[in-house]
């Protein structure tokens, strides 16, 4: 498998603060990547700026499929095919669960000012197109019958498969989902687990996802990676990254791995 994204000595500040600490990392085509840590971590931050929500970074760099994405905007990061989902939901709450996916779908059209203006027949064909792309969506995601359902009105669990059928509307080569089963109960964690592997074996998509969840990384992940206080401690296979040192400091201080703690995190599902 190719190396579908790469950070080289990440740094990003904030003042005098540095959440992001010469971060290197890859990321190869068809693997699902976890990224965990401790609260306050730079996970989010990391996803930040892979995305282009942060525009500037203070040192190094990150490549996706071997071009640089420093100083890009987001729309462009989209463009080129990376999207992602948000911690705390963020839908267009008075927009359709079906219009909510055709924004997601804009970066693919065509269709100029003038196009939209004059309705030319490759622009009604265009938006014919998104439109059934957007039922597909829905239908793909478990939504069927809800299109015309408010977000906003949606059931929470809901709400978040919208959200991820919104950033499979845009086309992307890299999914980022940041905790996609936070709030939802074991039976919907347990769905949304299945869902995100099946998405990464169906639709050919490398995903990347924070979770808090350990038994949902240490299922799903075929490589995580390890950070606090903005440093990378750990990465290797679930397995491994499981039974660190560094790791269980992280989470469990370190009274917990002077004393040899015997159990190791995720095999009682809590960190």
């Amino acid at each position: 498998m190719g190396i579908l994204l790469k950070t080289t000595k990440l740094v990003k500040e904030f003042g005098g603060l540095r959440a992001l600490n010469n971060i290197d990392f890859e990321i190869h085509d068809g693997m699902i990547a976890g990224l965990i840590g401790p609260n306050g971590a730079g996970k989010t931050t990391l996803f930040n700026c892979l995305t282009g929500a942060y525009e500037s970074i203070e040192g190094g760099d990150v490549l996706f499929r071997g071009k640089s994405l420093k100083g890009l905007k987001s729309h462009a990061i989209a463009e080129l095919g990376i999207s992602r989902t948000f911690q705390n939901i963020r839908l267009f709450n008075e927009m359709t669960a079906l219009e909510n996916i055709l924004v997601g779908h804009h970066c693919r059209m065509k269709a100029g000012i003038w196009g939209a203006i004059s309705r030319t027949a490759a622009t009604m064909k265009e938006e014919q197109e998104a439109f059934l792309t957007a039922k597909e969506l829905l239908h793909y995601v478990g939504l069927d019958g809800k299109g015309d359902t408010l977000a906003k009105n949606l059931p929470y669990g809901d709400q978040r498969r919208l959200e991820i059928a919104r950033a499979l509307a845009t086309e992307p080569k890299l999914l980022l989902l940041d905790e996609p089963t936070a709030g939802m109960n074991p039976q919907e964690t347990s769905e949304l687990t299945q869902f995100i592997r099946r998405v990464r074996d169906e639709r050919g998509l490398t995903v990347m996802l924070i979770e808090h969840d350990m038994r949902v990384i240490m299922r799903i992940s075929d490589r995580i990676t390890v950070l606090d206080y903005g440093q990378k401690i750990a990465e290797g296979k679930p397995e491994e990254v499981r039974k660190d040192p560094r790791v269980i400091e992280a989470y469990l201080g370190r009274m917990a791995t002077s004393i040899g703690r015997k159990s190791t995190l995720g095999e009682s599902g809590e960190a």
